[in-house]
């Protein structure tokens, strides 16, 4: 087991900047070939040495996604302890619009990647409640990557907006 702790960034991209503030739309995409694989994750990576959350925030949407993005926000941090799989993080979460909403989301990264799609909060707060009640071996349509289960977990109330 690693014996590190690792910081994350994930990236609330809001489809655009005049989402409902208690229900906006935001971009998720299912993971592959890593931890957490086959689970719904935000899109985002590892903070670089030197690298702020901002300058990470918007390389790795470039990256996976072909998005430019506004300026992102801080919105909070979670608290990420993977013991099944050795892992330990501190999960940055930023929160930002696409620069132009004509822009679509794109793989890139197919190895990393299924898929994009937008997610309503809503959406995602009824499949944290599904996947809180869930028993092992219940088969569930979407999974949650662990840092959005735990912001719900750890930081109820938090909505992600762009002011």
């Amino acid at each position: 087991m690693a014996s590190e702790v690792r910081v994350g960034v994930g990236v609330f991209v809001l489809y655009s900047d005049h989402e409902s503030s208690s229900n906006p739309r935001f971009l998720v995409g299912k993971r592959l070939n890593s931890h957490g694989a086959g689970t719904y994750a935000l899109p985002g990576g590892h903070l670089e040495f030197g690298e702020t959350p901002e300058c990470c925030a918007a390389r790795e949407l470039l990256e996976e996604t072909g998005l430019d993005i506004s300026e992102p926000k801080f919105l909070t941090a979670t608290n990420d302890y993977m013991p099944a799989e050795g892992k330990h993080y501190i999960t940055l979460f930023m929160v930002c619009v696409r620069k132009s909403e004509n822009d679509i989301p794109r793989v890139l990264e197919p190895h990393k990647c299924e898929g994009w799609d937008w997610l309503t909060w809503n959406d995602l707060l009824s499949l944290v409640a599904k996947q809180n009640q869930a028993e092992d071996g219940d088969v569930l349509e979407k999974r949650l990557f662990l840092p959005l289960l735990n912001l719900a977990r750890q930081r109820p109330g938090i909505v992600p907006s762009f002011p």
